[in-house]
C-alpha cells in the first residue's frame, strides 16, 4: 500500500492548479459557455461532453455523435472519440492522455497537458482565429545552400568539435606514479 500511496502523491505533485484554471478559461472562451457552477474541473470534463464540444467547435464534425446519456461505457467512448479527433487535428500522440487518466481521475495533470497541446495545435490552423492557449510552436526555417557553399564548409574545422592543435599528454608525470609491488 505504501508504494501505491507514493505513486499517487507523485502524480498529484505534478498537478498545477493554475494551469487547470488557464485550460478551463480557454475552453470556456472557445465554447462561449461556462463550466457548471460548483463542479470541479476534472468532474466537468469526466464524461467527455465538454471535450467533444470543444473539438467540434475547433473542427466542425470531428465527433459525429456525442453520447449525452448512458452508462460508464458511453462516457468513456466520448473521451476516446475526443482523443481520436485531436490526433487528426494535429496533436502528437505522445501528448494525448489515456482514458483512465480522466475518467478515473488518475492523472489530471496529463489531461491538462493534452488540452495545452490542443491549444498549441490551433496555431497550425489558420481558420481558427483564437483565443489560443500556450506558446506558439516554432515554424520550420528551411535553408537552401548551393553546392559551392556546402563544399566550402567541408574545409573548415569546426571549433565546436574542439581541437588541441596536436598537443598530447605524452611525457606528463604529475605527482608520483603508480607503484605495483609484486610478491607480497
Amino acid at each position: 500500500m505504501a508504494l501505491e500511496r507514493q505513486v499517487r502523491m507523485k502524480i498529484a505533485g505534478k498537478r498545477d492548479l493554475e494551469k487547470d484554471k488557464e485550460a478551463q478559461y480557454w475552453i470556456e472562451e472557445v465554447l462561449g459557455e461556462k463550466f457548471p457552477a460548483g463542479v470541479l474541473y476534472e468532474d466537468a470534463l469526466r464524461d467527455g461532453l465538454i471535450l467533444c464540444k470543444l473539438i467540434n467547435k475547433l473542427e466542425p464534425g470531428a465527433v459525429a455523435k456525442i453520447n449525452t446519456s448512458g452508462g460508464q461505457f458511453k462516457m468513456m467512448e466520448n473521451i476516446n472519440l475526443f482523443q481520436q479527433a485531436i490526433k487528426k487535428y494535429g496533436v502528437p500522440d505522445l501528448d494525448v492522455f489515456q482514458t483512465v487518466d480522466l475518467y478515473e481521475k488518475k492523472d489530471i495533470a496529463q489531461v491538462t497537458s493534452t488540452i495545452f497541446a490542443l491549444g498549441r495545435a490551433c496555431y497550425k490552423h489558420p481558420e481558427f482565429k483564437g483565443p489560443f492557449l500556450g506558446p506558439k510552436p516554432a515554424d520550420e526555417c528551411k535553408r537552401n545552400f548551393t553546392e559551392e557553399q556546402l563544399n566550402a564548409g567541408q574545409t573548415i574545422i569546426g571549433l565546436q568539435a574542439g581541437t588541441n592543435k596536436g598537443a598530447t599528454q605524452a611525457g606528463q608525470n604529475i605527482g608520483s606514479g603508480r607503484k605495483i609491488i609484486l610478491g607480497k
